[in-house]
């Protein structure tokens, strides 16, 4: 399998052919590119009248170098193999409440709420699902615990503490823990500041981008606008953070497709950016339409011609799609499973109950796991996920970019196309898009030496 594309870039058009299975991107020429996407692919009614113009030369010596790639193996397509995700649980989601000092119009959680009570993590549900996640990390080395919520800087005091009996177990465990926290920047007081600076391994700052695009639906409960409070404190933040991991999310909906001046805009305070669309159902007023799809495309592909001229300018930024590396690629498993939903990932509630990730918690009931305060665990439901990997999907095989989606999210493909196996065509769309201008994005910086 292989992908033919064009890029365009200040006046110039590029040719690439990617082959997804070794991750190697061809920067070609016109005429390459039409013999090649003829041989695997299937050419535009455009393209198949450019191709009649190429000369038989052409097109022999552009075949002669193909079939040289064949025979050394290097076009060769992926061989099907078993595969199931590991059991070994290396990651743990702790809702460490919920509930949130912000109501964001397009919230999935329900004002953080998850659709359950307004609860409170406590330090022994906190502890549990440590113990839990050590006992169930077989001899994995590293692991990882994500604060999110709700708003986890509503709960801080127990935040610290669970650091603090993690780093205690640390030592007699022979583990090591990493921990990431998710905020909405509201309550990044000094003294949260400097702990998450010291202790957490990432940090997610929530911002929308544009001022009027984020106070139009993210608004205190009281209703009022905070988007002056809520920089304030992530800029004050980014100051101490220095060199270590952080990043800024935000989030696109139906009315601020024009995403790009979200990204630039937090680009002149923040260099590490990640701005996602919405996930909502159909027909809600803030969701992502089928006709919109078009438009978000083009739009990706503005961003990254803005991405390249940033750095060509020496004022480069991360976005976190664009992030690809074809010399170090993701290992084989990471790249069939994905982010390890309902395996090696699971989410705790507050009162402790067990979910396969974030987005099923206080969900249908299938899909609860036990809970870590009563020791309960159902390994059924962890064995279904198990064999969830790009190999079950519905239309990811002859897909270009299943390797860097690995099927798309589980918990979408559930809520919008009512089966596991059938990935979310929207996020289909926008990834195969990403993926391209990624590439192309790594090739041309790579040609210029930015």
């Amino acid at each position: 399998m292989t992908h033919s594309f064009k890029y365009d870039y200040e006046g110039k058009t590029y040719y690439y052919v990617f082959h997804p299975f070794s991750s190697s991107l061809y920067s070609v020429d016109n005429a390459a590119f039409l013999v090649i996407k003829n041989r695997y692919e299937t050419l535009t009614e455009e393209e198949k009248k450019e191709y009649e113009l190429l000369s038989k030369e052409d097109i022999a010596s552009v075949l002669e170098e193909v079939e040289e790639l064949e025979k050394e193996n290097l076009l060769k397509t992926d061989v099907k193999s078993p595969f199931r995700k590991s059991s070994i649980v290396k990651a743990l989601c702790l809702h460490i409440c919920h509930d949130c000092n912000l109501r964001c119009e397009y919230c999935f959680a329900k004002e953080g709420t998850y659709n359950t009570a307004r609860d409170y993590m406590t330090l022994d549900v906190g502890k549990a699902a440590v113990d839990f996640l050590i006992e169930k990390s077989g001899n994995r080395h590293s692991l990882e615990i994500d604060f999110f919520g709700g708003e986890p800087l509503l709960n801080f005091d127990v935040v610290k503490d669970i650091v603090a009996y993690a780093r205690g177990r640390e030592k007699e465990t022979g583990k090591e823990f990493s921990f990431t926290m998710t905020t909405n920047c509201l309550l990044l007081s000094d003294d949260a500041i400097d702990f998450l600076n010291r202790e957490m391994d990432n940090v997610v700052l929530s911002i929308d981008g544009r001022k009027d695009v984020h106070n139009a639906v993210r608004k205190s409960r009281n209703g009022k606008e905070c988007y002056d409070v809520i920089m304030n404190n992530a800029k004050k933040f980014r100051a101490v953070r220095e060199d270590k991991r952080y990043y800024v999310r935000g989030t696109f909906t139906s009315k601020n497709i024009d995403f790009c001046e979200d990204v630039l805009t937090l680009a002149e305070d923040f260099d590490q950016i990640s701005v996602e669309p919405v996930v909502l159902p159909e027909g809600h007023p803030l969701a992502i339409r089928k006709d919109q799809l078009p438009a978000i495309l083009e739009e990706y592909e503005k961003l990254s011609r803005a991405f390249i001229k940033k750095r060509e300018e020496g004022k480069p930024f991360n976005f976190f799609h664009f992030m690809i590396d074809l010399d170090s690629t993701p290992c084989l498993s990471k790249r069939l499973s994905g982010c390890g939903v309902g395996c090696e990932y699971l989410a705790i509630s507050p009162v402790g109950d067990i979910y396969p990730c974030h987005q099923f918690v206080g969900g249908d009931k299938k899909y609860f796991m036990g809970n870590v305060l009563e020791k309960t665990f159902v390994p059924e439901v962890q064995e279904y996920f198990r064999d969830n990997t790009v190999y079950s999907k519905e239309g990811c095989e002859n897909c270009f970019a299943k390797y860097y989606c690995s099927g798309g999210c589980t918990a979408s493909a559930i809520n919008f196309e009512g089966d596991i196996r059938k990935p979310y065509q929207a996020a289909c769309d926008m990834m195969r898009k990403r993926l391209e201008v990624s590439l192309a994005i790594h090739s041309i910086c790579k040609e210029k030496g930015i």
